[in-house]
C-alpha cells in the first residue's frame, strides 16, 4: 500500500486499517500555509486546532479543499 494519498502533499502516515494519520492540531498554521500554498490571514504561530475551531471545520482536509485562503 501506498503511503502516498491522491491530492495530498508528501507523505502521510497512516493507521494500522490504512487510513490516512489525522494531522496534529498543535500544527502551526504558517506550516499548513508554506506546504499548501495558502494564506489564512491569521497568526503563523496559531495552532491548526485553533484555526479550524475558528472556521467550524472539522480537519485538515476539510479546509484545504475549502476555498480558504486561496490565493487569487
Amino acid at each position: 500500500m501506498s503511503k502516498d494519498a491522491p491530492g495530498m502533499k508528501g507523505e502521510r502516515a497512516r493507521t494500522n486499517d490504512g487510513t490516512l494519520r489525522e494531522k496534529r492540531s498543535d500544527t502551526h498554521v504558517s506550516t499548513i500555509e508554506k506546504q499548501y500554498g495558502r494564506d489564512f490571514g491569521v497568526r503563523g504561530d496559531m495552532h491548526l486546532g485553533t484555526l479550524l475551531e475558528k472556521l467550524n471545520m472539522d480537519s485538515l482536509n476539510d479546509l484545504i479543499q475549502s476555498n480558504k485562503g486561496k490565493k487569487k
